[in-house]
């Protein structure tokens, strides 16, 4: 699987709203992002994994 590339839209109690840069919206449960998430961090999926990019 190739790695994408995400911003954090909004996040909503215990779930967070990603954009992907080609457009696709995600929901994901907070639990599986890092912790210092917030609104606009930008995130990298790669290996079924979230980090947090520059």
């Amino acid at each position: 699987m190739e790695p994408v590339n995400y911003t954090v839209r909004r996040i909503d109690g215990d779930y967070a709203i990603l954009l992907s840069d080609e457009g696709v919206e995600n929901t994901v449960a907070r639990a599986l992002l890092p912790m210092e998430i917030d609104e606009g961090t930008r995130l990298r999926w790669e290996n079924f994994v979230y980090t947090i990019i520059g």
